[in-house]
């Protein structure tokens, strides 16, 4: 069963660090760049980082660059995204998407550009929720 499950989120105080984590299954991880996202309440999905398939490029949004950090591990099947000096503003619910996209059980996953632009929304995992707190 092809999965993306992510998770690691939690709640932290402002300039805390959280570790998420991207677990995939039912696919060959090494094939495929992969992408964090994030929804607000009441605010559009945005990319956040983009790892390369090769692990030799990424993309952050200006929003977290020098704060957070994309890296994967495709023996263990996991992308990672290491966030430090956490704001409010990073408040939100955090997904992971494969690029190209993915054909889950309830339809194809999201296509979006090499700078994390949604180019077209699909079927997003349930996410990991992130609060950061003053």
């Amino acid at each position: 069963q092809v999965q993306l499950v992510e998770s690691g989120g939690g709640l932290v105080q402002l300039g805390g660090a959280l570790r998420l984590s991207c677990t995939t299954n039912g696919f060959n991880t090494s094939y495929y760049a992969i992408g964090w996202f994030r929804q607000a309440p009441g605010k559009e999905r945005e990319g956040v980082a983009r790892i390369s398939a090769s692990g030799s490029d990424t993309y952050y949004a200006d929003s977290v660059k020098g704060r957070f950090t994309i890296s994967r591990d495709d023996l263990k099947r996991m992308v990672y995204l290491q966030m430090n000096t956490l704001k409010a503003e990073d408040t939100a619910v955090y997904f992971c998407a494969t690029d190209p996209p993915m054909l889950l059980d309830d339809g194809w996953t999201a296509r979006f550009a090499p700078d994390c632009r949604i180019l077209r929304d699909g079927s997003w995992g349930q996410g990991t929720q992130v609060t950061v707190s003053s």
